[in-house]
């Protein structure tokens, strides 16, 4: 089984379909799957810490699995059936629970557990990317966090975060 990183969700143009991109940690692939914009949502609030005033539909499981004394421990992408992926909850005394990739990982970021898939899986769908791709990327988020203000220059020169 290899390691994935939820690397964040996105829009594929010009569908609007929501995608939660996968990075294989010790590798070059990419995992793109396509989910619904519920779970988009979810995925996107736990990456970013927003904790809701009232628990989401992902929060409240993470609450149940807490409540009867368990933990999700890790989560695995299984396999790509009728291109639809298939993932299963295991929780800390093995117990195993069919789920949707798409809720497993909205639970999985929630937690900090271990998002894992076959290596047969990955050598099926994993997208390889080259350094050129990863250059492009890493640009595309300068861009997205920079702001007008951070080219702004005084008299003494560029201006610089304080």
């Amino acid at each position: 089984m290899k390691q994935l990183d939820v690397l964040g969700v996105r829009v594929e143009m010009p569908t609007s379909q929501p995608i939660v991109l996968l990075r294989e940690r010790d590798g070059s692939r990419y995992v793109p799957i396509w989910i619904g914009a519920a779970e988009a949502t979810a995925i996107a609030f736990a990456q970013e810490g927003v904790v809701p005033p009232r628990p989401l539909t992902h929060d409240l499981l993470v609450d149940v699995i807490g409540a009867v004394g368990r933990s999700l421990a890790r989560v695995h992408i299984d396999e790509l059936l009728d291109g639809v992926f298939h993932a299963t909850l295991v929780l800390d005394d093995g117990t195993e629970i069919s789920s949707r990739s798409s809720d497993a990982i909205a639970l999985a970021v929630r937690v900090g557990a271990d998002i894992l898939a076959p290596e047969q899986l990955l050598d099926e769908v994993g997208v390889e990317s080259s350094t050129e791709e990863d250059e492009v990327e890493k640009f595309k988020e300068f861009l997205d966090e920079v702001s007008p203000e951070d080219f702004e220059t005084t008299e003494e020169g560029p201006a610089t975060e304080s």
